[in-house]
């Protein structure tokens, strides 16, 4: 299958439990996941939430993106292990530059685990740069993880 054949569409409550077994899987290798009263929240305030499904309606991916005055802030992306480098991430990360366009938001903004290469990689190449670290950002296995800032601009 390729990323051509998955529906994408926006998240709804009901997603919730299926989005959170993803990412449990998509990312054991870290220790704190997005929990469902995160997925509740970020729905409630509105942010820009989308799943990917395969045709039978499984859900194999999620991203989820606040919109500010002038950027847009990406808060959440995971792609079940099946999926993962078959360019859904890829094309999340390019639904995101359409997203800025239509709402003349002129750049990007994401926060990476140090830890987490393969996310830095694809990020790099799709033109985001290391612009700061939040120290202590991300709660970790054995206390706190700092966060790579990264940034990308986006002319509208």
């Amino acid at each position: 299958m390729s990323v051509q054949t998955l529906l994408i569409r926006p998240m709804g409550l009901d997603d919730i439990p299926a989005v959170r077994a993803l990412e449990v899987q998509a990312c054991a290798h870290i220790s704190h996941a997005w929990t469902e009263d995160n997925y509740r929240s970020s729905l409630g305030s509105g942010y820009w939430m989308q799943v990917a499904c395969e045709p039978g309606g499984a859900v194999v991916g999620v991203c989820v993106a606040m919109l500010g005055v002038d950027e847009l802030h990406l808060l959440n992306i995971a792609v079940a292990q099946a999926w993962q480098s078959q360019g859904l991430a890829r094309h999340f990360l390019a639904m995101l530059v359409t997203l800025c366009g239509q709402h003349h938001l002129q750049a990007i903004w994401l926060e990476v685990r140090p830890t987490n290469a393969r996310a830095r990689a694809l990020y790099a190449r799709q033109g985001y740069e290391e612009v700061g670290v939040r120290k202590q950002y991300y709660p970790a296995a054995e206390g706190r993880e700092d966060a790579l800032v990264m940034k990308r601009e986006v002319m509208p």
